[in-house]
């Protein structure tokens, strides 16, 4: 189980070296935590955001799912995690900043494009990834788009805010000026992050 082991080793070093030299920060961190920023992003194991942001514990409160995908509101039946923490983080914790994150080469995105590997809804991967249906039938069906990929992972950050602004307290805070929603896009081989221009709807590096 050498996996597990190397996780093990890199506890203790984070004992050793991180811990012994900012316990207090940790001490202050056990008493609750005040992040002003929300993170959306996605699981995939390359795309950490505390990494592509080099945030330390307690900067951000992080939501990591498959393809980085915010569901419309809705109170129906289900479980409904992501919205959960979205509640939890905009109600309890007031959040500043929400910043959607999608990445390159995304697992997820591939899925929803790739019609053989869909199960007919039938699977959590299936129902999740349906959230972007939309967008996606449109990518397929459009002869002038090259790079579907791209272009899938591109939209689903903005129907990610889009769906983001159907949230009742999240419209409020906005309408307030106390919350504000931010589009990104990160490039894995390159290490490059684009921030999405929501008046130009287009991404920027930065």
């Amino acid at each position: 189980m050498p996996e597990f082991q190397r996780l093990l080793e890199g506890y203790q070093r984070f004992r050793e070296v991180e811990y012994h030299t900012e316990r207090q920060r940790w001490e202050e961190l056990a008493e609750g935590q005040e992040p002003p920023v929300m993170i959306i992003g996605c699981c995939d194991s390359r795309v950490d955001p505390a990494t592509i942001f080099d945030t330390r514990p307690g900067q951000a409160f992080i939501l990591r799912n498959v393809a980085n995908l915010v569901p419309p509101y809705e109170t129906g039946g289900g479980l409904h995690g992501a919205s959960a923490a979205i509640e939890f983080g905009v109600t309890s914790l007031n959040v500043a900043h929400i910043v959607v994150v999608g990445h390159g080469a995304c697992g997820g995105i591939s899925a929803a494009l790739n019609e053989t590997d869909r199960d007919g809804g039938h699977s959590f991967i299936d129902q999740w990834i349906s959230i972007i249906d939309v967008p996606r039938t449109r990518i397929l069906s459009d002869t002038m788009i090259v790079d579907k990929q791209l272009a899938l992972e591109l939209e689903a950050v903005k129907l990610s805010m889009a769906n983001l602004r159907t949230f009742p307290f999240v419209q409020e805070r906005v309408a307030a000026g106390t919350l504000k929603l931010h589009g990104c896009h990160f490039t894995i081989a390159q290490g490059q992050l684009f921030v999405l221009d929501e008046t130009e709807t287009t991404f920027h590096p930065v």
